[in-house]
């Protein structure tokens, strides 16, 4: 039996809103921006949207409005068939990448042929932390294996670039870098075929078209970041941690972020019979479990495994993107490879463009695409470090 080829046909995502209430997104339901987002991918695709086989969201913040399978709830809204199905999964930051391998996976072992891998949050709706409210989620044996207690994700950013001696000014510069870029790429139009304008209700009770990230600061310098004071830092954890000079901030960080992203997934036959054009296709997935105190640094691994799955070294890969949780995530990677600065997040990264958790996997995966369509570009790695010590890590190869 031959392995069916799994191809991407579109992949498309809203602009990023603040998540915070005022945010340009905030007053739209999770389930609306994600169900409007699915409508237009099957329009511009020509595709009936009964022949989709599954739809797999990725969503962190499972409360409020974004719980009860959201996913579900999407596709209702988005107007297709009832007997669609739709499922929600929780990776971390790498929920809608992994909902990516799972569509791919599904479609390469001949079980389905379309499927839709998407992700939304609402950071302005579900705050941060909604889904524990304020409860233990770990238990006493992960208690017991770990007495000193493991940390926020801030605090892993903060031990991570001790660890690797970035300066404040470094992650700083980092970051500028990052508002530059995807300040060029806009104003450039480079986002133009995977961004999907939203209307969203406006302050006067009417409603305004969101076509441009609203997350990225073109202004962005390393004299205005450096007036921005620790985000992590406490009394308790300054005895904990007294080798940390505390240097993660706002500006250095990923910004709460609202938004959702979703690709079109199928067989490379089905693609065919439909007159579809493939864009690229998958040429292969990892993901790998790491420390969960150091726990963004499973980009390495990651990236680890999938070269020596691929037999590639970096150097035949043309465009690199790794998730700018925080700062020190891709400046660590890109050290620890020796990998080409210049084709890493060429178009800004997350600290720009923000970073929506359950959405981000599926954004990068439409910018990485997009990257590879301008350049010319054959091979595209993206990899995303994610809660609890994870990641992911995806290649895809253009075509055409």
């Amino acid at each position: 039996m031959s392995v069916e080829e799994a191809v991407i046909i579109d992949v498309v995502r809203t602009p990023s809103g603040r998540g915070k209430p005022g945010g340009a997104l905030s007053g739209i339901h999770p389930v609306d921006l994600l169900g409007d987002l699915l409508a237009e991918l099957v329009r511009r695709n020509d595709l009936d949207p009964g022949a989709i086989d599954d739809v797999i969201a990725g969503c962190v913040g499972q409360a409020g409005p974004q719980s009860f399978n959201i996913a579900r709830n999407a596709v209702l809204a988005a107007g297709f068939p009832e007997h669609v199905p739709a499922t929600t999964i929780d990776r971390q930051c790498g929920s809608s990448q992994q909902a990516a391998h799972f569509a791919a996976q599904a479609i390469m072992a001949g079980v389905q042929d379309v499927v839709i891998a998407c992700g939304v949050e609402s950071m302005s709706n579900v705050p941060l932390g909604s889904s524990t409210m304020g409860r233990d989620p770990y238990g006493e044996r992960i208690a017991q294996r770990y007495p000193d207690g493991l940390v926020s994700q801030g605090v892993s950013a903060e031990l991570i670039a001790q660890k690797y001696g970035f300066t404040r000014d470094d992650l700083d510069e980092f970051s500028a870098r990052s508002h530059r870029l995807a300040a060029e790429a806009t104003e450039s139009g480079d986002f133009g075929r995977e961004l999907v304008p939203v209307e969203a209700p406006d302050a006067s009770g009417g409603t305004r078209i969101v076509d441009v990230d609203e997350t990225v600061r073109p202004s962005t310098t390393v004299d205005g970041l450096a007036g921005l004071s620790p985000s992590f830092r406490t009394d308790a954890l300054a005895t904990r941690f007294p080798e940390l000079d505390w240097k993660i901030t706002p500006g250095n960080s990923s910004p709460l972020t609202d938004g959702a992203s979703a690709a079109l997934i199928m067989s490379a036959s089905r693609a065919e019979q439909l007159g579809l054009t493939p864009r690229a296709r998958f040429h292969a997935f990892a993901v790998t479990g790491s420390d969960p105190l150091y726990m963004l640094t499973g980009v390495m691994p990651a990236t680890e495994r999938i070269l020596k799955q691929t037999r590639l070294n970096l150097d035949e890969i043309d465009a690199y993107e790794v998730n700018e949780a925080f700062a020190p995530v891709p400046m660590a990677w890109l050290r620890e490879f020796g990998a080409d600065p210049e084709r890493l997040n060429a178009d800004g990264g997350a600290i720009a463009l923000g970073h929506p958790l359950g959405a981000t996997g599926a954004r990068l995966l439409g910018t990485l695409l997009a990257r590879l369509e301008r350049t010319g570009g054959r091979y595209g790695l993206q990899t995303m470090c994610e809660g609890g010590g994870m990641a992911n890590a995806t290649v895809i190869e253009r075509l055409g």
